[in-house]
């Protein structure tokens, strides 16, 4: 039997042609037609007001915090369970995390992040500050994690009352938005200072590696464009006031990028499918449960996870995230509890451990079949 990855890159469409044409152009470097229609194509499906593609989801939030004013000894809240990305980059900064517990689908718990900023924080001269620590809480990142929007709408107004920005982590929500409510057709990265999109080669869409800074906000924008190019003043004469970045996003990563976002929605409409046949394979499972994902929004499932109810099971899996034909794997490692993070504030905590010891990544590669589905369901439920 073929391995079947967690997920894998589908090439259907002008991939091939664009990068040809790319080549023959001349322009692979950072500039080019296809940067123009990358971004293009990422506000028509974002509506975002301004976009700025970069090398990389990580740039994309070290360059965030950056224009968000988050610097050394600052402090940041996020969620426990997420790739590091989003916690190394606000340590590239010089800042600190504090670690908040997460819901039921792996994104921050809103009500005990509203509990902590009321009750372990004091505000003064306009600034928050933690009572513990008395540094400045400069940052609140949230993460939609596994492709499922977050739900934070109660902190957006409490954050801007103190003066708490907002980024967002949609690295693997590219297509989520929301459904209801007063973030009603909102695409998770638009509603914070800035959002941060990836497209490395795992994600539903790719361009080999990339990503995209997301903001509605003109300074902002102007702020991330100067970094990302080495913040020239003066490209003529090479003239620097500021220390910048090699970040942008070369026009051969762009025209891969575009080909596949003009693929975009059949891969939506796909992944919804594999998600809906995933419930029907595990339907009145005793021993596994399919998570759903939330109702408030339309979420794009990248990930399917997969609920391992019984404790002795949950133990026996963990020998088959390795060396199997069917790749399996756990939810992200909780931050809190990884080597270089273990001295950091955490607050009350509970769920998250929970959760990585009984979720598993399903495959979920677009190109996967009903066929497929059934033997991953039947390797999963016969291991039961």
């Amino acid at each position: 039997m073929k391995k079947i990855g967690i997920h894998e890159p589908v090439f259907i469409g002008n991939e091939k042609k664009y990068l040809l044409e790319c080549i023959r152009s001349n322009w692979v470097s950072n500039k080019g037609k296809f940067l123009n229609l990358f971004e293009k194509k990422i506000k028509n499906l974002t509506k975002s007001k301004y976009v700025i593609p970069v090398l990389n989801g990580t740039i994309g939030l070290h360059i965030s915090m950056i224009v968000c004013g988050v610097k050394e000894n600052d402090e940041v809240i996020v969620p426990s369970i997420s790739f590091i990305s989003p916690i190394n980059a606000i340590k590239y900064v010089g800042a600190d995390p504090i670690f908040m517990d997460v819901d039921a689908n792996c994104n921050i718990d809103q009500d005990k992040c509203i509990d902590f900023i009321k009750n372990e924080t004091f505000f003064k001269n306009k600034k928050t500050f933690n009572k513990k620590t008395k540094k400045r809480i400069r940052a609140l990142v949230i993460i939609h994690c596994f492709g499922n929007a977050a739900n934070f709408s109660k902190l957006l107004p409490l954050c801007k009352r103190r003066n708490i920005k907002i980024i967002e982590d949609a690295a693997e929500s590219l297509g989520t938005y929301y459904k209801d409510g007063k973030l009603k057709l909102k695409h998770t990265g638009t509603l914070g200072n800035t959002g941060v999109i990836s497209f490395n080669g795992n994600k539903i869409v790719t361009s080999g590696n990339g990503g995209a800074i997301l903001t509605q906000n003109s300074s902002l924008y102007k702020k991330c464009k100067y970094l990302i190019n080495q913040a020239k003043d003066d490209s003529v004469k090479f003239k620097h006031n500021s220390i910048g970045f090699n970040y942008s996003l070369s026009n051969l990563s762009a025209a891969l990028g575009t080909a596949q976002l003009e693929k975009i929605y059949f891969f939506l409409k796909k992944k919804k499918k594999i998600h809906e046949y995933y419930k029907f394979l595990f339907k009145n499972n005793k021993n596994f449960k399919l998570i759903k994902g939330p109702m408030y929004s339309k979420n794009n499932y990248w990930l399917n996870l997969l609920k391992i109810e019984n404790k002795k099971l949950q133990k026996k899996f963990e020998k088959k995230f390795y060396n199997s034909k069917i790749q399996l794997r756990p939810v992200w490692f909780p931050n809190h509890l990884q080597k270089p993070y273990l001295n950091a504030q955490k607050y009350k905590i509970s769920n998250a451990n929970i959760i990585f010891k009984s979720l598993v990544c399903l495959p979920s590669s677009v190109n996967l079949e009903k066929k497929n589905l059934k033997q991953i369901a039947n390797y999963i439920i016969k291991s039961g």
